[in-house]
């Protein structure tokens, strides 16, 4: 699975795959094998390339708290899609925005239509991925020039759905 872990200001990308406790965690170009257990409530007991590590792990406000050594980490993590959804709603194109789907899905609702004027914030396209709903949303101001979708459609990572000049 693939996450964005948050620490401090600083985003990265991680790729965890394994099961059982045995994991193979890609990191800032490096993969580490990670062998992870629970050794009591909020206790991991952690052997990562031959080294062990014990981590006291706890929640605060959906960031991880996380104490190794006697270093406290503040970790943010969240699934990569979601992150994206977020973060990357559409690129911007001289001074425009040009929403493309991050992941397939299907369109379930049009906020918009040709010609109206938007502002940063305002919402586009209701896309229905997982069974769930995602709503996309204006980064820039502008005018909807296109719409290349409708209600109903199928779409592909990487589909034109909205273009904003």
């Amino acid at each position: 699975m693939k996450f964005e872990a948050q620490l401090d200001a600083e985003t990265v990308p991680v790729e965890v795959t394994g099961q059982g406790g045995l994991f193979q965690v890609a990191l800032e170009g490096r993969v580490l094998e990670v062998d992870a257990r629970p050794a009591a409530e909020g206790i991991w007991s952690l052997l990562i390339g031959g080294e062990s590590v014990v981590a006291d792990v706890s929640e605060e406000d959906g960031v991880f708290v996380v104490q190794v050594d006697g270093e406290t980490y503040r970790i943010r993590v969240e699934e990569e899609t979601r992150y994206i959804i977020r973060t990357r709603g559409g690129a911007a194109v001289h001074g425009g925005q040009t929403l493309k789907a991050p992941m397939p899905g299907r369109v379930t609702h049009i906020e918009v239509e040709v010609g109206r004027a938007v502002e940063p914030g305002d919402g586009l396209i209701i896309l229905e991925a997982m069974k769930m709903e995602n709503e996309f949303n204006a980064t820039v101001r502008g005018t909807v020039r296109e719409i290349r979708v409708q209600v109903g459609q199928a779409v592909n990572p990487g589909d034109v759905l909205v273009v904003i000049e």
